[in-house]
């Protein structure tokens, strides 16, 4: 069997080699990389010797080995990271998260672990707890140590805990502590130690040193003082938080009192740090090792230069000073006078945050090597977790694998820096295997690890693991982050598992953890496209009572979605809420809301309602009422719509043309013709003929009422009223629908005669027809033998009249150009020569698509199943069905007599 040594080193080569291998496609953030090969993984046998991982990859890995080698990585991690475990404390912890909630149990529970309480053993557990980042925990079990009989609070065990609420950014928490306390002096402290003397260190540490003087104070006023700790507590906050002069007048008092010592001193520096007085910190420094040289040093002492020259360090680093700082460092470990530990990790913190890692390295190796030098776990924890963020992975796995060589006892900040190395390596079954064994160490994720492990876990396709996971840690009170959240709820969402999304952002409200916008909008819209109005709605309710704004689509989905399953009110309270949110509803959005209330029972009152706080919103603009007018009488209401338009008149607004033009069409859409004609009659104005007439002729076209329709144009005639384009397309499209083709062709004369061009609709009508049928031609030729016309327009429009009625044959330039001389062409028009070609020559139709494509044409979904069609016509099934998959890739469905043909 090899040594250890040489185990640890044959397992770093295989470690480096396979980092090598995969660290090609990394993200900062998220792990891109793919699942790395089993043959790979045969080399991460972190325990194994050399023999053994290289008979392993011989064996070329199989999943079998894979598998093996993830359970024996994992298994080696909980070995190094349970050395630093202590059962105790972690029963202590598990017991708190068990009876946290309730006091009385929690009480009992601890009492029963017959824990050796002291001030030294406090420190320890509010130490661990720190370390697990357990801050709920901690104060849950200070509070229970201080009632518990037998044991007071110290200034030390206060002083650990306002320091752990400090740094978790629980000062407010603790500022109202202290606010109760200074009204109630209700304070279980040690009968040597004042409630007083807590006040001013709680103060100090919650960077309020100006309240901390005033307790002072008043402390002093009443014939009372502070203890040496207490005052260089309150002697450090006022260096931290400036108040430079008052500094000089506590540090004079701690003189007076013969409080000074090696802490005094060291705090003397950094204030010269603070000031930037760096010189005369300098100055002050080396006149105590000049002191150290003469006399013998105690311990304490020795600790106490050590500390002097980090702050000094650290002073010279923060100013730019690194060249200095580095000569320092060198000059005093020569002296081998000081522990150099404490300066050496306050050197490398330094070059770290100056993003000079390989410096950091290289002075840590050649310390390591020169005098033994190993780190301290801190410092060791920040050049992980600045290695990861620079994701320099290979030098975080061999920093990780040189830390279990040292027996460098692993904390929760090295195993949430483990755990993301694994993930971001792409080897997540490791990483979730450490996760699942977390309580078997006393390991607690931080945010950053929960973020990596979601991530991973939803890139590999276990999204139900990390439901599993981020709802166990919600339930525990921790919230990863809102964008783990979302990555997940995002998956969830495509897999259709909607029920887990709405659990977990319920569950996250519930703990009032915040959300991103997108996540709310994301599960609305999926819940919308599920049928799932109800919970989507629940869901918005949820988005709305915190004061956030839902985006237009999410007011469309909901809109919608309440419409079409007749829920009106819930629509219309939807589109108010919209509109107080600043947004302004499209013309569709408030169509459907209309539409649903008219649906409904009673649909007066409802419609009518909407209309008064539309109004009321508008300042009674007319633009309201010709709306809702419209909006009547599209949905089936005329009797709305004369109310409307009634209501308009009583409340003193003269209706404008557009009033009364949707107040006819409101008649017209409904079949309501003699209500259109007496209303049209009643209404009668030089003014408003042309727009009414118009409207009217439209109107009767459209319901199909010919006979009218020609009258009316008639009376427009007489009355010298020109017809617009509308009104000539809607009575060609009606008058080839019911193949009055004379007609058709005497309308077309006098668009000629009055020298006014075709459109591109009446043109495409014109083709459509033709293609239908040879009708349209022969009525066309039978016109102009009568009429003997030569006009070339005309006569241009009757050949394509006849090539797509297949009585003439022409070339495809030749098509091209006729149709670019009669009317402007657009898809439409395309579509119908494509067409035409493909039921006469197959050939021809797919050059004249290659050759649209070619001058940029953007094919639609009539171009390709005109195409699939046509091959499916011809019995080319093989080509029709390439085309009917070329459309659905492109978003297309095909229609239901091209599915026929397909499915034949």
């Amino acid at each position: 069997m090899l040594a250890t040594k040489r185990v640890a080193k044959s397992s770093r080569v295989y470690l480096s080699t396979l980092f090598l291998f995969n660290l090609k496609n990394n993200s900062p953030l998220i792990s891109t990389i793919p699942p790395l090969s089993p043959s790979m993984y045969c080399c991460f046998y972190y325990d194994y010797s050399t023999a053994a991982a290289a008979a392993a990859a011989a064996r070329g890995g199989g999943i079998r080995d894979r598998i093996t080698s993830e359970k024996d990585i994992a298994k080696s991690f909980k070995e190094w990271f349970k050395k630093g475990h202590s059962e105790l404390l972690n029963r202590i912890f598990v017991t708190i998260h068990k009876h946290g909630e309730d006091k009385e149990a929690l009480g009992l529970a601890l009492s029963q672990l017959r824990l050796p309480l002291n001030e030294s053993f406090v420190l320890d557990v509010l130490a661990y707890g720190k370390n697990r980042n357990e801050i709920y925990s901690c104060v849950k079990f200070f509070d229970w140590a201080g009632h518990k009989g037998g044991f007071f609070h110290t200034c030390a065990t206060f002083h650990a805990i306002f320091k752990i609420l400090t740094e978790s950014k629980g000062t407010s928490v603790m500022i109202d502590f202290l606010e109760v306390c200074k009204g109630t002096g209700d304070l279980y402290v040690h009968h040597n130690m004042r409630f007083q003397t807590v006040l001013v260190m709680g103060y100090a540490a919650a960077g309020k040193p100006d309240v901390a003087l005033q307790m002072l104070g008043r402390m002093r006023f009443q014939g009372l003082d502070l203890d040496a700790f207490s005052y260089h507590v309150l002697l450090n906050s006022l260096i931290e938080w400036n108040f430079l002069e008052s500094f000089e007048v506590i540090f004079k008092q701690i003189s007076l009192r013969g409080f000074e010592g090696r802490v005094t001193r060291v705090l003397k520096i950094k204030y010269f740090c603070k000031q930037k007085l760096l010189d005369e910190a300098e100055a002050y420094f080396r006149g105590l090792i000049n002191e150290g040289k003469v006399e013998k040093c105690r311990r304490g002492e020795l600790l106490g230069y050590a500390h002097a020259l980090s702050v000094l360090v650290d002073g010279f680093c923060q100013n730019g000073l690194f060249v200095k700082a580095g000569e320092l460092i060198e000059e005093i470990s020569k002296l081998e006078l000081v522990p150099m530990e404490s300066a050496y990790g306050i050197w490398l913190k330094n070059l770290v945050h100056a993003g000079e890692i390989d410096a950091a390295s290289k002075f840590m190796k050649s310390k390591k090597s020169l005098e033994g030098y190993v780190p301290d776990i801190f410092w060791c924890n920040f050049l992980l977790f600045r290695l990861l963020k620079d994701n320099r992975l290979e030098d975080v796995c061999d920093l990780l694998i040189e830390m279990k060589e040292n027996q460098i006892s692993a904390n929760t900040v090295t195993m949430n820096a483990a755990l993301c190395f694994f993930c971001k390596v792409g080897m997540v079954e490791v990483a979730h295997k450490l996760y699942k064994s977390k309580l078997e160490f006393g390991f607690s994720p931080n945010s950053m690890a929960y973020n990596y492990l979601i991530n991973s876990l939803c890139g590999v396709g276990s999204s139900s693991e990390a439901y599993s996971l981020l709802k166990n840690s919600i339930k525990q009170g921790y919230f990863p982050g809102a964008r783990a959240f979302s990555i997940l709820a995002d998956a969830l969402c495509r897999q259709g598992k909607l029920d887990m999304v709405m659990e977990l952002v319920l569950l996250a409200l519930s703990k009032n953890f915040r959300l991103n916008d997108s996540t709310y909008e994301r599960l609305i819209s999926a819940l919308c496209r599920a049928m799932r109005f109800d919970d989507g709605y629940v869901i918005y309710e949820e988005f709305n009572r915190r004061n956030r704004v839902a985006t237009i689509a999410t007011y469309r989905q909901l809109i919608h979605g309440f419409s079409k399953s007749n829920r009106g009110h819930i629509a219309s309270r939807l589109l108010i809420e919209m509109q107080d949110k600043g947004h302004q509803p499209t013309r569709k959005i408030f169509r459907a809301v209309i539409r649903c209330l008219c649906d409904m029972e009673n649909p007066e009152m409802h419609f009518f309602k909407l209309l008064e706080m539309q109004l009321y919103r508008h300042k009674f603009n007319s633009k309201v009422y010709n709306f809702f007018i419209d909006e009547a009488g599209r949905s089936k209401k005329p009797e709305l719509a004369r109310e409307v338009f009634e209501m308009m008149q009583r409340n003193g607004i003269e209706p404008s043309i557009g009033s009364h033009v949707f107040m006819l069409k409101a008649f017209l859409r409904n079949e309501r013709i003699s209500d259109a004609l007496n209303f049209l009659k009643a209404n009668h104005d030089s003014k408003m003929d042309k727009k009414l007439y118009r409207a009217m002729f439209v109107g009767l076209c459209q319901v199909k009422r010919t006979d009218l329709a020609l009258d009316c144009l008639k009376a427009m005639q007489s009355k010298e009223l020109v017809p617009s384009m509308e009104c000539y397309e809607a009575v060609v499209k009606l008058l080839c629908s019911t193949k009055n083709y004379d007609m058709v062709v005497k309308i077309i004369n006098d668009l000629k005669k009055c020298q006014r061009k075709l459109t591109s609709f009446i043109g495409n009508v014109l083709l459509l027809h033709s293609l239908k049928s040879n009708e349209l031609y022969e009525t066309w030729v039978r016109s102009r033998d009568v009429q003997n016309d030569t006009s070339s327009d005309l006569s241009n429009l009757g050949l394509l009249i006849g090539a797509f009625s297949g009585q003439l044959e022409a070339s495809l330039e030749y098509l091209e150009e006729l149709i670019e001389q009669c009317f402007p062409p657009d898809t439409y028009t395309r579509n119908m020569l494509l067409r035409m070609l493909c039921m006469r020559d197959l050939d021809r139709a797919q050059e004249y698509f290659n050759r649209l494509c070619d001058k940029g044409f953007e094919p639609n979904r009539w171009t390709f199943d005109i195409m699939a069609y046509g091959h499916f016509k011809h019995g080319r099934q093989v080509q029709g069905r390439l085309w009917v998959d070329e459309m659905s890739r492109k978003g297309f469905d095909p229609t239901l007599s091209t599915l026929q043909l397909l499915n034949r």
